[in-house]
């Protein structure tokens, strides 16, 4: 279970997953294992479980909003657990954080591969997609698999409703990517340009009334403060910018994950994600749009 975050459960689903009694829940934790498509150094699988583990040591007060965690009626609702046909898995995935929607609350998933966003995307139904990512994701497959990890953004794009994607540190991307990412629909923000980006942009005249789902991709973080996820890429976000950056568009969203950790560090890279979680929770409730 998450640090602060009471537990619903009571009994499990056939595949494996929880039914949370959700009952009066503003957030709702998710784990979503997947971990089917990593196309280097698998273990996404373990992200949900390191996520949890590395938060334990985090404060519930919040100095800066004035806020305990534990009074901000999150519950952690246990994992989905995978299995090997991934169509099927983010349906039944999706039809999880559906129900957290319906229910009022705010889904909040841990991944698991990037491919995970796409059921929560399908669930929330946003406007725009912003993600803090090293790739571009904008394959249309990749080793003939459309659901690949690196085909994550790309799909979404594809979603009903979704009419933007917003990549912020993106720094790597196939030729085919970049021009994708030459559309309209796509805005990259590059690392160097980030701090800069957030510090001009007003997210209300950005955003305005549409609606946004927010997903980490751990490895937009420098390798150097997240090793333990499957393709590190260098020269990446600091985490006090990944932290800003879940901060200015939390008041809009949503639904958030945030995935692609793995079990290959000390635990850096699930320190990291399990803050960038609470933050986004911090700053979603303070603002309560």
């Amino acid at each position: 279970m998450f640090p602060g975050a009471s537990d619903g459960r009571e009994d499990h689903t056939d595949a494996g997953g929880p039914a949370a009694d959700r009952d009066g829940a503003n957030f709702v934790i998710v784990g979503a294992p997947l971990d089917a498509s990593t196309t280097f150094q698998p273990g996404a699988r373990f992200g949900p479980r390191r996520v949890r583990h590395f938060s334990e040591t985090f404060d519930d007060y919040d100095h800066r909003t004035g806020q305990h965690f534990t009074e901000l009626a999150v519950r952690d609702a246990g994992d989905v657990r995978a299995w090997d046909d991934v169509a099927e898995y983010l349906e039944y995935l999706e039809g999880t954080l559906r129900d957290v929607v319906w229910d009022g609350a705010v889904p909040l998933t841990i991944g698991g591969e990037h491919t995970v966003s796409l059921a929560g995307v399908r669930a929330v139904e946003p406007d725009v997609f912003v993600c803090l990512d090293a790739h571009l994701d904008l394959r249309d497959a990749y080793d003939d698999n459309p659901l690949n990890h690196a085909c994550a953004t790309r799909r979404i794009l594809e979603t009903d409703g979704v009419d933007e994607a917003i990549v912020l540190g993106a720094r790597t991307g196939s030729e085919a990517e970049w021009e994708r990412a030459a559309a309209d629909d796509v805005t990259v923000v590059p690392p160097e340009e980030v701090g800069d980006w957030l510090a001009e942009t007003d997210p209300e005249t950005l955003l305005g009334d549409r609606e946004v789902y927010l997903s980490v991709d751990i490895d937009g973080a420098d390798p150097a403060y997240a090793p333990g996820t499957g393709t590190m890429e260098p020269f990446g976000l600091e985490p006090r910018e990944m932290r800003d950056a879940v901060r200015a568009v939390a008041p809009h969203a949503t639904g958030f994950d945030v995935v692609e950790v793995n079990d290959r560090d000390d635990g850096q890279a699930a320190a990291l994600a399990g803050k960038l979680l609470k933050e986004f929770v911090f700053e979603r409730a303070a603002t309560d749009v």
